[in-house]
């Protein structure tokens, strides 16, 4: 009692809020000096390990006015995982007038994810902080027994801010919520705003990052995945502010790759683009570069590199292409053997999940492994089918496209996608049941182009025709009359494109 009279005369004589960080035994471990109207809580230390778990300190503060907790002290609450965050109002005489707290909830669909108690007069305020806080922390490990036992799962939030309108933006989730499956991702929400620009530090305004963080505590997410790359300043910013792991599309899709690479080769250039993502990130060591890697999005190949200097790294990408150099003049010379012997290439092209390397199999009958997952296939494969009368030709099955496919991927993976520009014929293969079609061949359609592979004969194949509705089959085959349809999965539509090859080609 006589240390809240203190604090409130003391409040009161300089007109300015005081706060105090409290632990759980009644220690102050900080004291805070605001103006009248707020008070300002410096960056704490990471907070201990664990979703089920809060800070293990409180927050008092004083208040000028009568009025009792603001919005402000409640995103403190959230942000920081406090304990409690309470406020005592001082009276125009300097004494305590009344008293209020909130402390966080467990998850729940429902109400907010924070308790706020009413304002009572000061003298009725008992309330043992400690235990209360202790209640919370065994409630919050009891209501997630399912994010224990998908430990090796990392829950994941979803984040898509854009000036697309809303449709395109659902459209581009669905596929992320595909590639964070692929990655290994547990999804347990997701966040879609359309502004006309993105806040160019936190990408989203202080009540959607609110909200943000609301989320990921209701599913106990230990990672926050943007659609769409994030600036090396903007990543540091969002790490440090949610104490979460920050990861951008681009770092997903390299996490997909480090796991699929099985070749040496396709390990080495997995790398590289990794090397290449991470040297503008690296800022010096801090607490953001915890959250920005290892995991999910910094495995791989390149992990033990990631947190050398930049010096370290230009090193070893000239060592890497050095090495990619020399595969790229192998690759030429079984390229200009096989030419010379008048033997066609025909290269399987199309977007990722297609069904490219389920066509390769059934037409050779070979076992390169097929997946219904993105990027099954990251090494280029190339198989003999044979025809009557001694005749063959080359099949090459590469790695598939995506819509903002990487950069760093398309420099590091130029040695895997130069099998295409020595085809005599590109085979798209796209998946007709998919509800994107039209977007998807678009994608292929613009990275062929901007490999300068365009002016290529080609031939499209619409894949996956047994998932396809016949009414919705009359419309693809009157918008796409050029294309074949097949379905690899049960052989239909195969003779079909073996005579279309032959024809081609032999």
């Amino acid at each position: 009692m006589e240390q809240a009279n203190e604090l409130a005369a003391l409040s009161r004589s300089l007109g300015r809020q005081i706060g105090l960080l409290i632990d759980r035994l009644g220690k102050v471990e900080l004291v805070l000096l605001g103006d009248a109207h707020a008070i300002f809580i410096p960056e704490f230390a990471r907070g201990r390990a664990g979703a089920e778990r809060l800070r293990g300190l409180r927050l008092l503060h004083t208040h000028l006015n009568a009025e009792g907790l603001s919005q402000e002290d409640l995103m403190d609450l959230i942000f920081l995982r406090l304990d409690a965050a309470a406020v005592l109002t001082v009276s125009p005489e300097g004494q305590p007038a009344r008293f209020q707290y909130a402390q966080l909830l467990p998850p729940n669909p429902q109400d907010a994810p924070y308790r706020v108690h009413p304002l009572v007069p000061w003298e009725r305020a008992k309330v043992d902080f400690a235990a209360e806080a202790e209640a919370l922390e065994a409630e919050f490990a009891r209501t997630q027994p399912e994010s224990r036992e998908l430990a090796h799962s990392p829950r994941a939030l979803l984040v898509s801010v854009s000036p697309l309108p809303r449709l395109i933006q659902e459209r581009h989730m669905e596929e992320l919520k595909e590639l964070a499956r692929t990655a290994g991702l547990h999804v347990v929400g997701e966040l879609v705003q359309r502004v006309a620009k993105p806040n160019p530090k936190f990408i989203l305004g202080k009540g959607k990052m609110a909200e943000l963080e609301v989320l990921a505590l209701r599913g106990h997410a230990s990672l926050i995945l943007f659609d769409g790359e994030l600036s090396p300043a903007q990543l540091h910013t969002l790490a440090e502010l949610t104490e979460r792991k920050v990861l951008d599309r681009t770092q997903l899709i390299l996490d997909i790759f480090a796991q699929h690479a099985v070749s040496s080769a396709g390990k080495l250039q997995v790398e590289m683009a990794q090397l290449k993502y991470i040297q503008p990130r690296l800022v010096g060591k801090n607490r953001a570069m915890d959250r920005l890697m290892g995991g999910i999005g910094g495995r791989g190949p390149g992990e033990t590199k990631l947190e050398t200097d930049r010096r370290r790294i230009r090193e070893r990408i000239a060592c890497i292409k050095e090495k990619l150099e020399e595969l790229r003049r192998q690759r030429a010379f079984t390229r200009r053997r096989r030419s010379r012997q008048g033997i066609s290439l025909v290269a399987l092209v199309g977007y990722t999940n297609a069904g490219k390397s389920t066509l390769l199999n059934v037409l050779t009958n070979a076992d390169v492994l097929a997946e219904d997952k993105l990027f099954a296939t990251l090494d280029p494969t190339t198989r003999r089918l044979r025809f009557p009368r001694e005749r063959e030709l080359i099949l090459a099955d590469t790695v598939g496209f995506i819509r903002g496919l990487p950069v760093e991927l398309k420099d590091a993976f130029r040695a895997t996608l130069e099998e295409l520009e020595s085809a005599d014929l590109l085979v798209h293969i796209a998946d007709a049941s998919h509800p994107e079609l039209p977007h998807q061949l678009e994608a292929v359609e613009d990275i062929l182009r901007e490999m300068r592979l365009d002016d290529m004969p080609r031939l499209l194949m619409l894949n996956k025709w047994d998932k396809v509705a016949s009414v919705r089959r009359e419309e693809l085959l009157a918008g796409y009359p050029q294309a074949l349809p097949l379905s690899a999965a049960t052989g239909d539509g195969m003779e079909r494109l073996t005579r279309e090859l032959a024809n081609r080609l032999l």
